[in-house]
């Protein structure tokens, strides 16, 4: 017989626990808020350079009631011992932790021109820049999954989510370091899914589908902001994978803004999404 879901320790939905670096401005702000809404609590990791936007993450928790269920903790997720730290106060404070957003990120906006213009080769590009993008969109999602997964593998529930891009921009001319690095993330989620299997652990990769109205889309290359794609896109997707209806998808590719709440109800699992990887 096989093991309930309380024998392989999944939780409720008043108790799952997520972690979402970067959670506090753009991408990450609006899935912080959406697993609020939905009743999970969430650590928010995040660069003292957000204390701002935290706070204001905080004010909107407190008045929708739910700032007992809101963590902040200062987190450089290049850092091993941060990474560490954010999993050990999470469960420090809410007994546990359940699932990880690698939403944490840098783009292209302070190397050159990201939709407007002629973008930089790689060659011009500078190497402390290479070298900080695979650092934190890279290593940074590696040492935040080393941290948690022992954790979640021995609860034998638990959900990894990477935040990613679309598969053209990781091919796009002038697009270094930011495409190669996320098609870096893109394999990592494809043989973390796999080195998973059996264990109640999933992977996936999670993109909104095209440019997002974040700071990483400058404002002076976009005035409309509406023509691009709202960071609301992120909610009902992420709030879904961090659940137990997710159970059995592991190792896909979600387009947020393609996202069809009717029909997970007619797909089976591994029909969700495509395939993460090529």
């Amino acid at each position: 017989m096989s093991p309930t879901g309380k024998e392989r320790g999944e939780p409720s939905q008043s108790d799952v626990i997520v972690i979402v670096t970067g959670g506090a401005r753009g991408l990450g702000r609006a899935m912080t808020l959406a697993l609020l809404r939905s009743g999970r609590r969430v650590v928010v990791a995040d660069l003292p350079v957000s204390a701002a936007e935290v706070r204001e993450l905080s004010g909107i928790a407190a008045q929708e009631h739910s700032q007992d269920r809101l963590l902040a903790v200062e987190c450089n997720v290049t850092q091993w011992e941060q990474c560490q730290n954010v999993v050990n106060k999470a469960i420090d404070r809410f007994g546990a932790v359940h699932g990880l957003v690698n939403n944490a990120g840098v783009g292209m906006q302070d190397i050159g021109n990201v939709l407007v213009g002629k973008r930089k080769p790689f060659y011009e590009v500078d190497a402390n820049a290479w070298r900080n993008s695979i650092d934190v969109n890279v290593n940074g999602p590696f040492l935040m999954a080393k941290a948690i997964t022992p954790q979640l593998v021995r609860q034998g529930w638990g959900r990894i989510v990477n935040i990613e891009t679309s598969s053209y921009t990781m091919m796009m001319d002038g697009f270094s370091p930011y495409g190669p690095s996320k098609a870096a993330l893109e394999s990592a989620t494809v043989i973390w899914a796999k080195d998973l299997v059996g264990t109640g652990v999933t992977v996936n990769a999670l993109a909104p589908g095209g440019p997002a109205n974040t700071r990483m889309i400058p404002k002076s290359e976009v005035g409309d902001r509406l023509t691009l794609i709202q960071p609301e896109v992120m909610m009902a997707p992420i709030v879904w994978l961090m659940s137990v209806r997710s159970d059995g998808v592991s190792g896909r590719r979600i387009i947020a803004k393609e996202w069809d709440a009717d029909r997970l109800q007619r797909e089976v699992p591994d029909k969700i999404g495509t395939p993460a990887g090529w």
